[in-house]
């Protein structure tokens, strides 16, 4: 209460008291002793009715007791279930739950963990693992709690960051429970086997195997790789103690077209406890024909290599820079050019381009020569001037020239290119359009547009490496910025005309991995259909069964999630209510990462408890992890106080106290006959 107020109040007394005494002793006919029950009531009523007009605020403080939490993250992953502990796992949870001295000390909050964070039940079903990403979620969570976290995991984890590093970064104390066997029994497996997915036909394509052994005997095992029932390869490989790992590298042929599935497998040890991962399947797609692809650009810009490497990370397409007068040399090599900031130097370039009708993405930025577009070309004219503008990047969700996900591009720089107005001159669709400090400018970023059977496209802004560094950053992986890159080449190489049903799958997965088909549907104008019922129909070419599942509408795509199916070949036809179908075929290689493992990561675990000055437990050993709990005295309760600050007109029986004075002051002068 300010000093101001006190002083009001100080005053209202004063008022309240001048008032009561002119009242009951000057004006009054009696003793003033007999007027004090009169004077008494008079003083209250008009002092509390000044105190409201005065409204002081009043504070009111309370204590209370918050409870440290107790955070219980418990592995989901399937590989609790290879290792036949997830009944123990349940158990465990259970007797936390009854455990009445931790419920007492701490707030219990349960967590569950494969390839994210979630909060559903377990079911030990999930073919991925990303510790990880539970510790960089967990820290978003409880960043300003004290929440000691009790880890129920085996340890292994088969993608995302190393565990060691995000952990540290967490800032709370972290207590694993090892789940598992802790003893490291004698193990051979294949740790690795690299292969690209694309290979020629009557090619070689490379592959990279390891080999890893725990134990301390000396013995010698078969690796071989078959295909169709036949070993197309085969080695003796020696292991002992010292000599415990084994890197081979050989080239395999490809003699016929389409996705060719093999065999590898590492003969087993004897009683070897895990036999599992002694073998891996793996696929590779052989094709008949290349996509060549020239960056041609007369500067040195880092968007060169951006765009090479993006590329070419489909082996089925390969990118080379050319200055234009070299290009000209071997122009009838490539299915697609992409003009990066054409210049004076591109007036053959244009005109080739422009007479054979070839497919082209021009780039366009701050080195453009506009005058000479817009002089050479008809399909776009830029009106620009000298001054340069930096473009944030707007998707568009109803793009339907080719399927194409999100990449959060919100989060992506700008691009920067020339202050002015594109023109396009025929139809074309909108990828991304252009925003300027937040405000669309209802003109296009980057755009396609279709002239008989050529394709184009116009990207109206440069460093694009920027976009390429920031997915990366965005999702730890160059891969999704290289598809959508790739996906952009795809459409503009092709010269096939539009079809009414585009699909947007791979041709084989690893039986771990999501397995996502998607679909567009169009109407006769080409625009995307959102009407539509889509379906596909799976046929198991080995089993001869079939399989009916409906697809769902996802922003400007109908998908399908085929994870659940079993490992096979599969044909496929995608069909609507409208009559249109496609068809297809895709295989599903029996692969599990989670059934690799046969021990628990103790290591990894032991060494996050220390860096966080947890404690390590085991399953069957975890008494001594809870007494640490109970005893530490960082997870003692913390006294927390709230005020309250309120106005005094705000309490209402306030008012009714007013009132009921001033009803009894003229009940007894009426009883006394003084009204």
């Amino acid at each position: 209460m300010s000093s101001q107020t006190l002083i009001y109040i100080v005053i209202a007394v004063i008022a309240s008291l001048l008032v009561t005494l002119f009242l009951y002793k000057y004006k009054s006919k009696g003793a003033f002793k007999q007027n004090a029950l009169f004077a008494f009531l008079r003083f209250s009523s008009v002092f509390l009715i000044l105190l409201l007009l005065i409204n002081p605020k009043i504070s009111t403080t309370s204590y209370y007791n918050e409870k440290p939490n107790l955070v219980v993250v418990t592995d989901n992953s399937n590989s609790i279930k290879q290792l036949k502990q997830d009944k123990n796992v349940l158990k465990f949870l259970d007797k936390i739950k009854e455990n009445t001295r931790l419920l007492e000390r701490f707030n219990i909050v349960n967590y569950s963990f494969d390839s994210q964070l979630n909060s559903d039940s377990l079911t030990f079903s999930n073919k991925q693992t990303n510790i990880s990403k539970a510790f960089v979620d967990l820290k978003s969570i409880y960043k300003q709690t004290v929440s000691p976290t009790l880890l129920i995991t085996d340890g292994n984890q088969t993608f995302g960051s190393d565990y060691i590093f995000t952990a540290k970064q967490y800032n709370q104390s972290i207590y694993p429970i090892v789940v598992g066997d802790t003893t490291v029994a004698s193990d051979l497996k294949i740790t690795a086997l690299n292969v690209n997915k694309y290979a020629y036909l009557k090619n070689k394509f490379p592959v990279e195997a390891i080999l890893v052994y725990n134990g301390d005997k000396s013995f010698t095992k078969n690796f071989s790789i078959s295909s169709k029932g036949k070993v197309v390869f085969s080695k003796p490989i020696e292991f002992s103690k010292e000599n415990n790992s084994q890197v081979l590298r050989f080239n395999l042929p490809t003699n016929q077209v389409g996705v060719q599935t093999y065999s590898a497998n590492l003969s087993a040890l004897e009683n070897e406890k895990n036999t599992k991962n002694n073998y891996k399947n793996f696929a590779i797609e052989v094709v008949d024909e290349s996509t060549n692809v020239a960056i041609i650009s007369t500067l040195l810009h880092p968007d060169l290599g951006a765009l090479k490497k993006s590329i070419e990370t489909n082996k089925q397409r390969k990118v080379s820079i050319l200055k234009p007068k070299d290009f000209l040399v071997q122009k009838y090599d490539f299915q697609m050019v992409i003009l990066h900031q054409p210049n004076n130097q591109f007036n053959s370039v244009l005109s080739y381009l422009t007479k054979e009708n070839v497919n082209y993405l021009a780039v366009l930025g701050t080195q453009t020569n506009y005058d000479l577009l817009n002089k050479v070309t008809d399909l776009f004219s830029v009106e620009a001037t000298s001054q340069t503008e930096n473009y944030q990047p707007v998707f568009n969700v109803n793009y339907s020239a080719f399927i194409t996900p999100n990449l959060d591009f919100k989060t992506f720089p700008p691009l920067k290119s020339v202050f002015g107005e594109l023109k396009i001159n025929s139809e074309f669709q909108t990828l991304l359009e252009q925003s300027v400090n937040g405000i669309s400018t209802n003109q296009p970023l980057l755009a396609t547009l279709e002239k008989g059977t050529s394709r184009y496209g116009i990207l109206f802004g440069e460093d694009i490496w920027k976009w390429r560094s920031q997915s990366y950053i965005n999702q730890q992986t160059f891969t999704v910025f290289d598809d959508f890159t790739g996906k952009l080449v795809q459409y503009l190489a092709s010269k096939k005309r539009k079809q009414r049903i585009a699909l947007d799958y791979k041709t084989f997965y690893d039986g771990n991995t999501n397995a996502i088909l998607r679909a567009q549907v169009f109407n006769k104008n080409y625009e995307f259909d959102a009407n539509q019922s889509v379906s596909i129909v799976l046929k198991d070419k080995i089993n001869n069964t079939t399989i009916n599942l409906p697809l769902v509408l996802a922003n400007n795509t109908y998908q399908v999630d085929l994870s659940l199916l079993k490992p096979s070949k599969y044909s496929f036809i995608v069909s609507t209510n409208g009559n249109l179908a496609k068809s297809g075929n895709l295989e599903i290689l029996d692969f599990n990462i989670e059934a690799q493992f046969s021990n628990a990561d103790v290591t990894k675990l032991h060494q996050i408890a220390t860096n966080s000055k947890g404690k390590l437990g085991l399953m069957l050993n975890y008494k001594s992890v809870l007494d640490n709990l109970m005893t530490n005295n960082r997870y003692l309760p913390i006294q927390k106080s709230i005020t309250k600050t309120e106005a005094l007109i705000n309490w209402h029986y306030l008012l009714f106290l007013i009132v009921l004075i001033i009803a009894i002051e003229w009940y007894l002068r009426k009883y006394k006959g003084l009204i």
